[in-house]
Protein backbone atom coordinates (compact mmCIF):
# COMPACT_ATOMS: atom_id res chain seq x y z
CA UNK A 1 0.00 0.00 0.00
CA UNK A 2 1.08 3.58 -0.86
CA UNK A 3 1.62 5.93 2.55
CA UNK A 4 -1.03 8.31 0.51
CA UNK A 5 -3.86 5.37 1.57
CA UNK A 6 -3.16 5.48 4.82
CA UNK A 7 -6.18 7.43 5.72
CA UNK A 8 -7.91 6.19 3.17
CA UNK A 9 -10.71 3.02 3.37
CA UNK A 10 -10.77 0.24 1.35
CA UNK A 11 -13.37 1.43 -1.29
CA UNK A 12 -11.81 4.82 -1.37
CA UNK A 13 -8.30 3.01 -2.08
CA UNK A 14 -10.77 0.90 -5.18
CA UNK A 15 -11.59 4.27 -6.26
CA UNK A 16 -8.27 5.32 -6.34
CA UNK A 17 -6.76 2.52 -8.01
CA UNK A 18 -9.92 3.09 -10.40
CA UNK A 19 -9.56 7.24 -10.97
CA UNK A 20 -6.99 6.76 -14.15
CA UNK A 21 -9.44 4.32 -15.56
CA UNK A 22 -12.05 6.33 -15.30
CA UNK A 23 -10.51 9.56 -16.93
CA UNK A 24 -9.44 7.20 -19.79
CA UNK A 25 -12.71 5.68 -20.79
CA UNK A 26 -14.21 9.38 -20.55
CA UNK A 27 -12.12 11.18 -22.97
CA UNK A 28 -11.94 7.92 -25.16
CA UNK A 29 -15.53 7.60 -25.51
CA UNK A 30 -16.45 11.30 -25.68
CA UNK A 31 -16.99 11.24 -29.57
CA UNK A 32 -19.70 8.45 -29.39
CA UNK A 33 -16.96 5.57 -29.62
CA UNK A 34 -13.81 4.08 -27.97
CA UNK A 35 -11.34 3.12 -30.67
CA UNK A 36 -8.70 0.94 -30.49
CA UNK A 37 -5.90 3.58 -30.43
CA UNK A 38 -7.20 5.45 -27.70
CA UNK A 39 -7.10 2.25 -25.60
CA UNK A 40 -3.86 1.35 -26.69
CA UNK A 41 -2.69 5.05 -25.28
CA UNK A 42 -4.52 4.42 -22.24
CA UNK A 43 -2.65 1.41 -21.51
CA UNK A 44 0.41 2.53 -22.62
CA UNK A 45 0.50 5.37 -20.55
CA UNK A 46 -0.75 3.55 -17.43
CA UNK A 47 2.50 1.68 -17.84
CA UNK A 48 4.56 4.56 -18.94
CA UNK A 49 3.67 6.44 -15.55
CA UNK A 50 4.91 3.75 -13.78
CA UNK A 51 8.74 4.92 -14.79
CA UNK A 52 8.62 8.37 -16.13
CA UNK A 53 6.41 10.20 -13.93
CA UNK A 54 6.46 12.67 -10.98
CA UNK A 55 8.50 10.94 -8.00
CA UNK A 56 5.97 10.92 -5.96
CA UNK A 57 3.16 9.74 -8.48
CA UNK A 58 5.17 6.22 -9.64
CA UNK A 59 4.18 4.02 -6.64
CA UNK A 60 0.65 5.19 -7.42
CA UNK A 61 1.17 3.94 -10.65
CA UNK A 62 2.93 0.82 -10.35
CA UNK A 63 -0.10 -0.20 -8.53
CA UNK A 64 -2.57 1.35 -10.95
CA UNK A 65 -1.12 -0.74 -13.67
CA UNK A 66 -0.77 -3.86 -12.53
CA UNK A 67 -4.25 -4.90 -13.58
CA UNK A 68 -5.05 -1.57 -15.56
CA UNK A 69 -5.74 -3.23 -18.89
CA UNK A 70 -8.04 -5.81 -17.60
CA UNK A 71 -10.11 -3.26 -15.29
CA UNK A 72 -10.33 -0.98 -18.56
CA UNK A 73 -11.36 -3.71 -20.52
CA UNK A 74 -14.01 -4.98 -17.74
CA UNK A 75 -15.18 -1.65 -17.30
CA UNK A 76 -15.33 -0.76 -21.14
CA UNK A 77 -17.77 -3.61 -21.03
CA UNK A 78 -19.82 -3.03 -18.24
CA UNK A 79 -20.68 0.90 -18.40
CA UNK A 80 -23.77 1.93 -20.99
CA UNK A 81 -22.90 1.94 -24.54
CA UNK A 82 -25.04 4.74 -25.09
CA UNK A 83 -22.10 8.08 -24.60
CA UNK A 84 -24.35 10.54 -23.13
CA UNK A 85 -25.36 8.22 -20.05
CA UNK A 86 -21.77 6.60 -19.91
CA UNK A 87 -20.60 10.05 -19.75
CA UNK A 88 -22.42 10.43 -16.85
CA UNK A 89 -21.49 7.59 -14.80
CA UNK A 90 -17.86 8.24 -14.99
CA UNK A 91 -18.76 12.34 -14.50
CA UNK A 92 -19.89 11.23 -10.96
CA UNK A 93 -17.36 9.40 -10.90
CA UNK A 94 -14.47 11.27 -11.39
CA UNK A 95 -16.16 13.71 -9.30
CA UNK A 96 -16.07 11.34 -6.11
CA UNK A 97 -12.40 12.52 -5.81
CA UNK A 98 -13.85 15.91 -4.55
CA UNK A 99 -14.44 13.44 -1.54
CA UNK A 100 -11.21 11.78 -1.07
CA UNK A 101 -8.30 14.64 -2.27
CA UNK A 102 -9.04 16.68 1.41
CA UNK A 103 -8.65 13.18 3.29
CA UNK A 104 -5.23 12.64 1.07
CA UNK A 105 -1.73 14.58 1.28
CA UNK A 106 -2.46 17.91 -0.31
CA UNK A 107 0.80 17.79 -2.36
CA UNK A 108 0.31 14.06 -3.57
CA UNK A 109 -3.45 15.23 -4.60
CA UNK A 110 -1.92 18.84 -6.69
CA UNK A 111 0.21 16.16 -8.42
CA UNK A 112 -2.18 13.43 -9.43
CA UNK A 113 -4.67 16.57 -10.28
CA UNK A 114 -2.28 17.35 -12.45
CA UNK A 115 -1.44 14.28 -14.10
CA UNK A 116 -4.89 13.00 -14.76
CA UNK A 117 -5.37 16.35 -16.80
CA UNK A 118 -2.26 15.06 -18.46
CA UNK A 119 -3.62 11.69 -18.79
CA UNK A 120 -6.85 12.93 -20.27
CA UNK A 121 -5.16 15.34 -23.13
CA UNK A 122 -2.61 12.38 -24.12
CA UNK A 123 -5.69 10.11 -24.83
CA UNK A 124 -7.81 12.45 -26.44
CA UNK A 125 -4.88 13.27 -28.84
CA UNK A 126 -4.74 9.34 -29.88
CA UNK A 127 -6.96 9.61 -32.27
CA UNK A 128 -7.37 12.99 -33.79
CA UNK A 129 -6.05 15.12 -36.43
CA UNK A 130 -3.31 14.57 -38.84
CA UNK A 131 -2.89 10.78 -39.20
CA UNK A 132 -5.10 10.30 -36.11
CA UNK A 133 -2.71 11.92 -33.86
CA UNK A 134 -2.09 15.45 -31.89
CA UNK A 135 -5.63 17.18 -32.62
CA UNK A 136 -8.50 17.16 -29.55
CA UNK A 137 -12.12 17.20 -31.12
CA UNK A 138 -15.07 19.18 -29.44
CA UNK A 139 -16.03 16.37 -27.57
CA UNK A 140 -12.76 15.75 -26.17
CA UNK A 141 -12.02 19.36 -25.26
CA UNK A 142 -14.88 20.07 -23.38
CA UNK A 143 -13.70 17.01 -20.86
CA UNK A 144 -10.13 17.06 -20.91
CA UNK A 145 -9.74 19.94 -18.31
CA UNK A 146 -11.71 17.11 -15.40
CA UNK A 147 -13.54 20.25 -14.48
CA UNK A 148 -16.16 17.45 -11.88
CA UNK A 149 -12.63 17.40 -9.80
CA UNK A 150 -11.95 20.72 -8.06
CA UNK A 151 -8.58 21.83 -8.23
CA UNK A 152 -7.07 20.82 -4.75
CA UNK A 153 -4.89 23.53 -3.93
CA UNK A 154 -1.38 23.15 -2.36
Amino acid sequence: MIPEYEPLDQEERDFMCSLPIYVSILIAGADGKIDNHEIKKAISLASLKTKKERRELVGYYQQVARDFEDKLKMMIANLPSETKKREKILIEEIGRANEVFPKMDKKFTVKLYLSLKDLAKSIAEASGGVFGYMSVGYEESRLIDLKMIKKPSK
